[in-house]
């Protein structure tokens, strides 16, 4: 089961400004996140439609440096045309269910030698799960189920993520809810841009 995109996204980085200036001249690349707790698996991470979200995640990683392996001290974004290309998309109810499936393969590849399952977990005393061991192993295991039984591999995967405080009390929505992009295949990425106002040092208090 996979899902074909035909048209492209735009999508956005949250980097150091002297990282995100060397992608955009074309000498550098980005680099995949291989973290054993990255909520959509290993691969390189983007903001859907969302330049805001991009800068404000990268401006929280400056005041919070302990809260991420990336050093960034001077917050930047970049833009991105992306094919989504055979996409694994947690918003459409059918890839729901091949991940589900993934969950009980990867129960019982531990149950059979006596191991312990990751677990997804929250930091300090939030109620958002931002550490995803569980997750990311889950969707690990379906893609290297895909390589081992010949079949295509997933480009990218594309999750919807509900985060942060409610807006207000007894809200349905929360102040940090996003479409996450993980890019897996280097080629789904058709070129880089910088965003229009993005970079203009908007202010946000976390």
């Amino acid at each position: 089961m996979s899902g074909s995109f035909s048209s492209f996204i735009l999508a956005y980085h949250g980097c150091n400004r002297s990282i995100g200036e060397k992608i955009l001249s074309g000498k550098d690349k980005l680099k995949p996140s291989r973290n054993k707790y990255d909520w959509l698996g290993n691969g390189a991470y983007f903001w859907e439609s969302d330049p805001a979200r991009a800068f404000e995640y990268a401006d929280h990683i400056k005041k919070n440096p302990g809260k991420s392996k990336s050093i960034i001290q001077d917050p930047f974004v970049i833009g991105a045309i992306i094919d989504l290309g055979n996409c694994l998309n947690l918003l459409q109810y059918d890839h729901l269910q091949i991940v589900k499936q993934g969950y009980f393969s990867l129960e019982s590849m531990i149950e059979s030698i006596n191991g312990e399952m990751p677990r997804n977990k929250a930091i300090e005393d939030g109620a958002d799960l931002l550490l995803r061991p569980l997750d990311c192993a889950v969707i690990e295991l379906l893609h290297a189920s895909n390589r081992e039984n010949g079949k295509p591999e997933f480009d990218t995967v594309r999750g919807v993520f509900f985060e942060g405080n409610h807006l207000y009390p007894n809200a349905g929505f929360k102040e940090k809810n996003h479409i996450q992009i993980c890019v897996r295949t280097p080629r789904s990425i058709k070129g880089y841009f910088r965003p229009i106002d993005a970079n203009e040092g908007i202010g946000f208090d976390y």
